[in-house]
């Protein structure tokens, strides 16, 4: 078991061990992904940005409106999850 202390402003470090056991440097992303009462700290190696271009597209996106729908969706979910 490894322990880490958490600071005054809420902060962690990462033991050395465990970041060279996820290979992560400095600036890398985490997430903490909650499982009922346990907490899973899982690395982010990459972001939707790093995805751009991956995909071709044929004609021009309308971004405004695939935001929308996707405010939308997340909405109801929250709404779901709630009820």
């Amino acid at each position: 078991m490894i322990i880490s202390k958490v600071g005054r402003r809420g902060q962690i470090t990462l033991p050395r061990l465990i970041r060279r056991w996820l290979s992560m440097q400095e600036g890398d992303r985490v997430a903490f992904v909650r499982r009922g009462d346990e907490v899973v700290l899982q690395p982010l190696p990459h972001t939707l940005l790093d995805l751009r271009g991956s995909i071709p597209v044929s004609d021009p996106q309308d971004f405004d409106s695939i935001r929308e729908q996707v405010r939308q969706t997340r909405t109801q979910k929250v709404v779901e999850d709630e009820a």
